[in-house]
C-alpha cells in the first residue's frame, strides 16, 4: 500500500473514530495486511504508590492508587487494578491440575513424567507446539475475558521465564510465540499487558527486547533491586516498571537505584493480607 494511500485510510479511521462508527475503545492499527481493531489500552502510571494482593486481597494502604490482584479476586474498588494470571504453569489446586491434565497439555519429558516448578510445586504448561499454544492460550484468555469483566485494567502472565525451568523443552521462541497471543488478547480486550520478570539477552536467560517488541505495556520485576537488574527493565519500558522486593536490603537497593522514578514495593515472599508492607 503507498504511504499516500495509507496515511488517507489513516485519517479515514480517525474520522470514523471520532464520529463513533466504531465501538467508542477501539482504536486503528495498521499492519502489514491492512488494518485491524484493538481495544485502548492504558498502562499503570509511572512511579505511582503500588500494593502487591496476589496472595490475598485487603484494604489497599493509604495512598495506593495501583494494586495486582489474583484474577479470582475483585479489584479494588477506586484505583488501577492488575490482574494476576499464572499463564505459563498451574496453580497448586487440584481441579485446575485436573482441568490442564484432561486437556492433555501439561508438560511431559521422555518419560511422560511431567515437568514441575520444584519451587512452587507449580506443573509447566506445554507451548512446544503452535497447535499446544493455542490451546492453552484459550483458556488462558477466557481468564482475561474474566478480567477485563471484572473491571481490572491489566494483566499480569506470570512464569514468562518457565522455559529456563523446562529441562530444555521449551525455548525462549515458544514462550515469545505464545504470550503474543496473549498480548493481542488482552489488547481487543482493552487490557495492558505486563512483562513478569524475564530480563536478560535472548539466548541467554531473558527475552531481550523480545516482550516489549511483541506489545508488552510495562514490567512487573520481582526482586531487580537484590539482583541490580532494575535498569534492564528501566532500559525496555521507561518508567513503566512496577518492583516487588521480598528482603529488606533488595527493597533499600531498589529505592536507591530506582524508587525516584518507578513504583517499588516490598512485600513477604507469599504475599500474605498480613505480611510486611513498604513502598518507595
Amino acid at each position: 500500500m503507498a504511504i499516500a494511500s495509507r496515511r488517507v485510510l489513516a485519517l479515514a479511521l480517525g474520522a470514523l473514530l471520532t464520529t463513533g462508527l466504531f465501538a467508542s475503545t477501539a482504536e486503528a492499527q495498521e499492519t502489514q495486511a491492512g488494518v485491524s481493531r484493538v481495544a485502548a489500552v492504558t498502562p499503570p502510571a509511572a512511579n505511582a504508590k503500588f500494593d502487591y494482593q496476589i496472595g490475598g486481597a485487603y484494604t489497599p494502604p493509604s495512598g495506593v492508587t495501583v494494586v495486582s490482584r489474583d484474577r479470582q479476586d475483585d479489584p479494588a474498588s477506586g484505583i488501577y487494578n492488575i490482574c494476576y494470571v499464572n499463564a505459563f504453569q498451574t496453580q497448586p489446586i487440584q481441579s485446575e491440575i485436573d482441568m490442564w491434565r484432561a486437556k492433555g497439555l501439561t508438560l511431559k519429558d521422555s518419560r511422560g513424567k511431567e515437568v514441575v516448578d520444584g519451587q512452587w510445586d507449580e506443573i509447566l504448561l506445554d507451548i512446544t507446539t503452535d497447535a499446544k499454544r493455542r490451546a492453552v492460550a484459550a483458556v488462558v484468555n477466557g481468564w482475561i475475558d474474566g478480567c477485563a469483566a471484572d473491571g481490572f485494567k491489566a494483566v499480569e502472565p506470570d512464569n514468562l521465564d518457565s522455559f529456563s525451568r523446562s529441562q530444555n523443552l521449551i525455548d525462549e521462541q515458544d514462550a515469545i510465540a505464545y504470550i503474543s497471543l496473549l498480548i493481542s488478547h488482552a489488547h481487543s480486550k482493552g487490557l495492558a499487558i505486563a512483562q513478569k520478570n524475564t530480563i536478560g539477552d535472548l539466548g541467554d536467560g531473558g527475552i531481550g527486547t523480545a516482550g516489549r517488541d511483541a506489545g508488552l505495556d510495562f514490567a512487573v520485576a520481582e526482586e531487580c533491586g537484590r539482583y541490580s537488574e532494575c535498569g534492564g527493565y528501566q532500559a525496555l519500558y521507561g518508567n513503566r516498571v512496577i518492583v516487588i522486593e521480598y528482603t529488606t536490603s533488595g527493597f533499600n537497593k531498589a529505592c536507591t537505584a530506582v524508587g525516584a522514578s518507578v513504583s517499588v514495593v516490598r512485600r513477604d515472599t507469599a504475599v500474605s493480607p498480613n505480611g510486611p508492607y513498604q513502598a518507595c
